[in-house]
């Protein structure tokens, strides 16, 4: 029994540690996971190219797919991915959503698309890789396009599809999600509903921006990308903990601010949004 699938990244409009309400867009880069059952064995993982990744949150979405939908089977999952690992771009939630939806391939099983995120969301919190359940990351990876999120509830709000080019700046560091200061980030949670008032009435670019704001000075990351961007794109943000920027807008400017981000260290991007979501192979 095999199954393979592929999930979008993603970049943050609202960051959800605030108040729990989230918002997220899924950009043109993907993970895929190749599943492989047998039965009466245990989960293995292992993550293409990074022999020492920590392979929990992949096995627990098989094991958790295979005790509701299957006999309780073990095997063998493979994620590859052209995603940077914590990086804010929803690593983690491509990462599950791509897995649970190769060994519901695997079983042969289809179910609702929400609630396969849902079973990603369930495992990233199983495993400790998660401060808010991340629903909302899941479930832009998943469906495609905006989601707008409540994170306490695992409840979407809205959804819409965008169409937008993309710029991503990824510096060489890495941060995890789980190590954010959440007490900090609860204190700017005035302005998060700013964010997701903006953000439930269309003006998702808005949103992004005053998001970015907030949370670079609440999760003690630099401005001066945001304020590079403003000129030059119709929204900038921080994408979720970081260290990740992405910008929207037209190609034709953010080539231009594409200029100023690559002279920083790290690596930058042009992409676009992703309207379909996840899908199995």
């Amino acid at each position: 029994m095999e199954g393979t699938a592929a999930a979008p990244a993603a970049g943050t409009i609202l960051n959800a540690l605030a108040t729990g309400t989230g918002a997220a867009f899924a950009i043109d880069r993907y993970t895929t996971a190749h599943v492989s059952l047998e039965a009466e064995t245990g989960v293995t993982g292992e993550v293409d190219g990074a022999p020492d990744a920590d392979t929990r949150l992949i096995e627990r979405c098989v094991e958790l797919v295979t005790e509701q939908f299957g006999t309780g089977e073990g095997g063998h999952v493979r994620t590859e991915s052209d995603v940077p690992m914590a990086s804010g771009l929803k690593s983690s939630s491509a990462a599950a959503n791509a897995t649970v939806l190769a060994t519901l391939a695997a079983l042969d099983t289809d179910i609702d698309r929400e609630a396969a995120a849902r079973i990603g969301v369930q495992a990233a919190r199983d495993v400790g890789v998660t401060v808010t359940g991340a629903f909302d990351d899941a479930s832009a990876s998943m469906l495609g396009g905006v989601t707008v999120t409540d994170n306490t509830k695992d409840e979407l709000l809205h959804r819409e599809a965008v169409e937008w080019d993309v710029l991503v700046w990824t510096p060489d560091e890495q941060s995890f999600s789980a190590d954010a200061d959440v007490a900090r980030c609860k204190q700017i949670a005035p302005m998060a509903d700013l964010v997701a008032d903006l953000a439930l009435s269309g003006e998702y670019e808005r949103a992004m921006t005053v998001n970015g704001l907030a949370f670079c000075a609440a999760l003690d990351f630099p401005t001066d990308p945001l304020v590079e961007a403003m000129p030059l794109s119709r929204g900038v943000s921080l994408s979720g903990t970081g260290p990740s920027f992405t910008a929207v807008g037209d190609r034709e400017t953010l080539e231009r601010l594409e200029d100023h981000w690559s002279n920083r260290d790290g690596n930058t991007w042009l992409t676009t949004t992703q309207n379909h979501g996840a899908t199995q192979k």
